[in-house]
């Protein structure tokens, strides 16, 4: 097995947005309002355009071999630029099957447009075949390819209609479900200086996640149950292990449900 599940938590991008729609002097703030604002008018939610949506954490778990890792990347104080890096370098070492819930309608999209505005290179990600002919057939782009698995579209047979909500879905299978924060939220987070607690909404989000994953990996007779079984093992042991805080939570959400599949 050979997996990246992944998450992206994002806050408007403010510097971009004074520079778009003329808003300077305002501060962060102010101008983090006037885009809210000026995004009800169009469509009349505050869902921000993906291009304005700044990269504040990539939470992952990390299926490698017999390696199992569940981290953020960077630290509380990395830049934009750099988190989106070493995301992308991560796939250049590792060329994982990467797994995401809505990461084709949001969080890839959002690291195109913000890769773009830092020239951050990314040529394994973006290959198609023309330097390993293999992603030809099953490359990161393709929306019905395989090496990128969004989990939202695939159960909902690419039909947003039929979409469900990760917390939902993680919940319904036994599994914590959101856990303290939400991504409306964030924002607010961010202007606390709660980095730490952002990190850690993002990791509860990759680990549901990778739950679910599982979970589908088990339906499709891809692994049998004994490995199903193992793979929850292996995670409760390393949640133990590494003992954060919001890890024990997360166990402690998980053992209280009282499901067992």
């Amino acid at each position: 097995m050979n997996v990246l599940v992944f998450d992206i938590e994002t806050i408007p991008d403010v510097a971009g947005g004074r520079r778009l729609y003329g808003l300077e002097g305002l501060n962060d703030k102010d101008a983090a309002n006037a885009l809210f604002n000026l995004r009800r008018q169009e469509n009349g939610t505050e869902f921000l355009r993906l291009h304005l949506q700044r990269i504040v954490a990539i939470s992952a778990v990390l299926r490698s071999g017999d390696k199992l890792a569940v981290w953020t990347l960077g630290t509380e104080t990395s830049t934009e630029e750099e988190i989106i890096q070493r995301f992308f370098d991560l796939l250049d070492r590792f060329s994982p099957t990467l797994v995401s819930w809505n990461g084709g309608g949001f969080d890839l999209p959002v690291l195109h447009y913000r890769s773009m505005v830092h020239g951050v290179q990314a040529p394994r990600y973006w290959d198609t075949g023309g330097d390993d002919k293999s992603f030809k057939w099953n490359n990161y782009i393709n929306r019905y390819h395989e090496r990128h698995t969004d989990l939202m579209e695939v159960l909902a047979m690419f039909q947003m209609r039929a979409a469900v909500p990760l917390d939902q879905m993680a919940s319904l299978l036994g599994f914590p479900g959101k856990m303290g924060m939400s991504g409306a939220k964030v924002w607010d987070a961010f202007r606390d200086g709660d980095i730490k607690g952002i990190r850690d909404y993002c990791e509860s989000d990759v680990l549901n996640t990778w739950l679910v994953y599982l979970r589908f990996l088990l339906i499709k007779g891809e692994i049998m149950k004994d490995r199903y079984d193992s793979e929850l093992d292996q995670l409760k042991q390393y949640l133990r292990r590494e003992a954060h805080p919001h890890f024990l939570q997360f166990l402690e959400q998980w053992d209280a449900s009282g499901v067992t599949a």
